[in-house]
């Protein structure tokens, strides 16, 4: 039987010993702005998830819903140059789709950057493998999760 998306981000938490802390936000929290107003936190708080292409392999960028993502800062930071992904392949690699990358629970390990500014925020809210659903965790949890490497990723 086939897990769900949802269901492969509860086992990552629960394997990492964090507690389950999905919901579901009927409204949807497809965006950084969505789910900001539907969890009821600054933007900054909300863990953006971007899927880049370095050829064949996935980075995921984790950033601050606040923040736009320097690709260029993030090329230099992995000394490679990346691209964004199309959704069919961000679906094929992570087993996610747009709109519900969460930073765990990935079909396969990928290369993993966090937005520094992430770590100032007490809490932080990301998606859970549904554009409706997140979790919450604090930006220490996400570095120890994911083995993330924290950069400045952000434009200036």
């Amino acid at each position: 039987m086939k897990i769900s998306s949802v269901d492969r981000v509860r086992q990552a938490l629960l394997g990492y010993g964090h507690e389950d802390t999905i919901v579901e936000f009927p409204e949807g929290t497809r965006s950084a702005g969505d789910a900001a107003n539907a969890v009821g936190c600054t933007i900054g708080q909300i863990v953006k998830s971007m899927i880049f292409r370095d050829g064949d392999r996935p980075v995921l960028v984790l950033a601050s819903g606040a923040n736009q993502v320097d690709e260029g800062k993030v090329s230099q930071i992995l000394g490679t140059r990346i691209e964004r992904a199309d959704g069919r392949w961000v679906r094929e690699v992570t087993g996610f789709a747009i709109g519900g990358v969460a930073p765990i629970g990935h079909l396969a390990p990928l290369k993993i950057l966090i937005d520094e500014d992430l770590l100032s925020k007490t809490a932080i809210w990301a998606a859970a493998g549904s554009p409706m659903k997140v979790f919450s965790t604090s930006p220490s949890r996400l570095t120890e999760m994911t083995g993330g490497i924290v950069a400045d990723i952000k434009e200036s």
